[in-house]
């Protein structure tokens, strides 16, 4: 319901697509035009390195420290919010803080420190494929073997195993950064993902082909490091897909459009559709223990889970069914179950029992589900 006087036009219309909203996506948009192609030629038209002349003006070591310490503080800021919203919330309020944890460390602190005593600099938070550069051997070469342990073994075993055990939310709700900002900063447009059959097609084909892409792309440029100069069209084939990955995947969909369709589309545009970790991890949950479980005949259908829901899964249709479920897409953020008036969702991770090993009663009553 739409509060009175001007604060209350203004909340509503900045997180339903009103004017306001599509001008703060507007004002988005330029922050990253002026970010990634500042000090460039564009279409004959030059762009100022606005924030380059920001970052030296603060002492900060280049633009992307600055962009570092934006993206950091809209986290903790959000993060803030998010806590004081549900707190009550035991779950709510542990995902955040660790959410926040792992931006400030992981993701800035460490990077930055290691760059300061020039070294690589390395965001721990950010695994192969969605961090596809760990893999490529011009990188690996100059890593130091702690880290690059850390590298393979956590892109490798870690990631499988944490799938297997916790689904994708140990990683898409409380690790990554990506996840981090739409759960945070990008809390109040949640809602406006769409939950469209349309969408849900798009999804699973786009998603899915992006991780064959990054696939694809690191097996061309390890391959191309392999031959080394004995096939330079080799080499140059690698070359123009890395790059074309960098620009449409890294730069657009990731870096560009993952942020500015926050107040039109919904916050999790990236991780659903083009995120090749999340389609990674997705496969992985749908044979693994985690599940959402639905108490038999307590949904009232109010469709608040759906709607809340900002991977644009229709959950009220499987609690109006009884029916537990797992979804590829689903990042385990846990606000369905939060937003139910009546408790019927709860996040488990368990594996379902034999049939064979439950009584009579149980298989009759389906209690056992």
């Amino acid at each position: 319901m739409r509060q009175q006087g001007a604060a209350g036009w203004f909340k509503h219309d900045i997180t339903h697509r009103g004017v306001t909203a599509w001008a703060l996506t507007l004002a988005l948009a330029l922050f990253y035009l002026l970010l990634y192609y500042g000090g460039r030629t564009v279409a004959g038209v030059y762009i100022p390195d606005v924030w380059t002349y920001v970052s030296d003006g603060l002492g900060l070591p280049h633009k992307w420290t600055f962009y570092g310490l934006l993206y950091t503080l809209a986290i903790v800021i959000g993060g803030v919010y998010v806590m004081r919203k549900y707190s009550h919330n035991r779950y709510q309020l542990v995902r955040t803080s660790v959410v926040i944890f792992v931006q400030c460390t992981l993701a800035f602190a460490i990077p930055w420190i290691l760059a300061v005593f020039e070294q690589p600099e390395f965001y721990f938070s950010y695994l192969w494929p969605l961090q596809i550069e760990n893999f490529y051997p011009s990188n690996v070469v100059n890593q130091p073997l702690p880290i690059l342990l850390y590298s393979v073994l956590g892109s490798l075993v870690l990631v499988p195993i944490l799938g297997v055990l916790y689904g994708k939310r140990w990683y898409c709700s409380w690790v990554c950064g990506c996840g981090g900002l739409a759960n945070t900063a990008g809390e109040p447009f949640r809602h406006l993902g769409t939950k469209s059959m349309r969408s849900w097609r798009f999804e699973k084909w786009a998603v899915h082909l992006t991780l064959v892409i990054a696939l694809v792309v690191t097996a061309m440029v390890i391959a191309a490091w392999a031959v080394g100069d004995n096939y330079p069209q080799f080499e140059e084939t690698a070359a123009s897909m890395q790059s074309f990955y960098g620009f449409l995947v890294v730069t657009m969909l990731s870096g560009i459009i993952g942020v500015v369709a926050y107040p039109i589309g919904g916050t999790r545009v990236w991780c659903r559709f083009f995120c090749p970790m999340a389609a990674l991890l997705g496969l992985i949950q749908k044979f693994g223990r985690f599940r959402i479980t639905v108490k038999d005949d307590m949904c009232i259908s109010c469709g608040l889970c759906t709607k809340y829901c900002e991977m644009g899964i229709d959950v009220r249709a499987y609690a109006q069914n009884n029916e537990d479920f797992v979804r590829a897409s689903c990042v385990g953020c846990g606000l369905c179950a939060e937003v139910c008036p009546r408790g019927v969702l709860r996040l488990e991770n368990k594996t379902p029992r034999d049939p064979q090993e439950l009584t009579m009663s149980s298989l009759l009553s389906e209690s056992y589900r």
